[in-house]
């Protein structure tokens, strides 16, 4: 199988302290890859690494066969390596349409044109429309995006990641601080929009990484512990060691 992201020997050190240590990933295109850890394993600096908001100490990058390592971001993204972050990123007096409309018109307008006329923008709503269906979001068109729920917020990140046509998507933590319900429908989500493409997310929600996510790569203190299926690396006595006693999250998500 064809392996779409690639990373060798990746460091990353700060003052002497090596937050990725030696961390070599194959991301296999049309999996649903996750990167679990405990607190501290450097799950979150490897995104910034590989989204290029940071620049390795040593090591490599490859994307689609291409080395990336002192790539741009926005050049990653138009090549198609495209991210969501923890915090919500929604424009909150903008409605949800215009919300998807504004990472539309990134995508085909051109940079010297990124806010473009009323008129323009409006043949842009089709789209717009048809990636809220994807991501269950029509009926809030017009709704303020500082006016949804939490979850909800999640899910027009979704639609605004997928308007940028990515053949790579990394989410982290998608299903952080939302109750049950909420957890429940962006699961069912991003299983939903993988079709068709690649997902590399950080969660710590072990019932997210069982039900819908191929291969698993654990971190710990930087370095790449474990790596397989979830049954593999829940059975890995080192990543329950890993978790200081929360094995019985990891057993109770099968």
């Amino acid at each position: 199988m064809t392996h779409i992201l690639e990373t060798v020997g990746l460091c990353k050190e700060f003052r002497g302290f090596r937050a990725v240590d030696d961390v070599s990933l194959r991301v296999r295109e049309g999996d649903i890859h996750a990167l679990i850890g405990p607190n501290g394993a450097g799950k979150t600096t490897v995104f910034n690494l590989l989204t290029k908001f940071l620049s390795p100490s040593a090591g490599r990058i490859v994307f689609d066969g291409r080395d990336i390592t002192r790539e741009k971001p926005a050049a990653l993204a138009r090549q198609g390596m495209v991210r969501s972050f923890q915090i919500s990123a929604t424009f909150p007096h903008l409605t949800v349409l215009e919300n998807v409309r504004v990472a539309l018109q990134r995508r085909h307008a051109p940079t010297y044109a990124f806010w473009l006329p009323g008129s323009v923008l409006s043949r842009l709503d089709a789209r717009a429309m048809d990636l809220l269906e994807q991501v269950d979001m029509q009926d809030f068109a017009q709704t303020k995006a500082a006016d949804l729920p939490y979850g909800r917020k999640r899910s027009v990140e979704i639609a605004t990641t997928l308007a940028m046509e990515p053949r790579l998507m990394l989410l982290d933590e998608p299903t952080q601080g939302m109750g049950h319900e909420d957890v429940e429908r962006v699961t069912q989500l991003i299983k939903r929009v993988s079709a068709g493409r690649t997902i590399l997310m950080v969660e710590h929600n072990m019932k997210v990484v069982a039900g819908i996510c191929d291969r698993i790569s654990v971190l710990q203190r930087g370095a790449l512990l474990a790596e397989g299926t979830y049954a593999e690396v829940s059975a890995d006595p080192r990543v329950l060691e890993a978790y200081m006693g929360s094995e019985t999250e990891l057993e109770g998500a099968h």
